[in-house]
């Protein structure tokens, strides 16, 4: 096989250089696109903890009120 010309190599290597950076500009956007998602992902999973944390802080408050009446008709009935 014969030696390339200098030519050929700096043709060569300019094509090379030109995927790398098309393939790095890929990666980069692809990344970004990655870190929206899992901020995305993120704030979602917040959002959802917020909305247990107040479904469990009703739910204790619903169980304190009832149990506030229940106690109530228990000393109103004279059992207590």
């Amino acid at each position: 096989m014969p030696e390339k010309s200098t030519r050929e190599l700096v043709v060569e290597t300019a094509r090379d250089v030109k995927w790398i950076c098309r393939t790095l500009a890929e990666m980069k956007d692809r990344d970004a696109e990655m870190e929206g998602r899992l901020r995305a992902l993120e704030g979602w999973r917040s959002e959802a903890a917020g909305e247990e944390r107040r479904e469990r802080q009703i739910a204790a408050g619903a169980g304190g009120v009832v149990g506030g009446i229940v106690a109530v008709v228990v000393k109103v009935i004279g059992w207590g």
